[in-house]
């Protein structure tokens, strides 16, 4: 069985989050998900748990950051193709999204782009050419 990961955020508006990353491309799973928290499913091995303050803080003595103010984590997810990366980014900006808040990539071989969620979370969008060859 392949390895899951389970991404855990936390949200100051449970409703408007689990809108905005169906908007994306997740799927909410309610067989985990209440009012405090929201299973969204990206693909068989890629969940993201949203999690109300309160909730995220019975995992986690930390203070909660301010991910509009400071950076914590970059996280990346791929996509099939360049227009995938720019599909997945437009939608996140009509959805209310920031859009690019890191600099865009493109080498060619590999093209991101990136946005950031109604919490400031950024998401990075990636695409590699499937062909590519590094060298070594």
């Amino acid at each position: 069985m392949p390895k899951m990961i389970f991404v855990n955020l936390p949200v100051t508006d449970l409703p408007r989050s689990k809108a905005f990353y169906e908007a994306v491309g997740a799927v909410n799973n309610p067989a985990f998900t209440d009012e405090t928290a929201a299973c969204m499913v990206f693909s068989d091995s890629i969940n993201v748990m949203l999690l109300t303050h309160d909730k995220f803080r019975q995992f986690s003595p930390r203070a909660i950051p301010d991910a509009h103010k400071v950076s914590q984590v970059l996280l990346c997810v791929s996509a099939d193709s360049r227009d995938a990366v720019d599909a997945m980014v437009g939608s996140a900006g009509k959805a209310g999204g920031g859009l690019d808040p890191t600099p865009t990539q493109d080498h060619g071989v590999m093209y991101g782009r990136s946005f950031d969620d109604p919490d400031g979370h950024i998401w990075e969008v990636m695409w590699v050419d499937p062909n590519f060859k590094p060298h070594g």
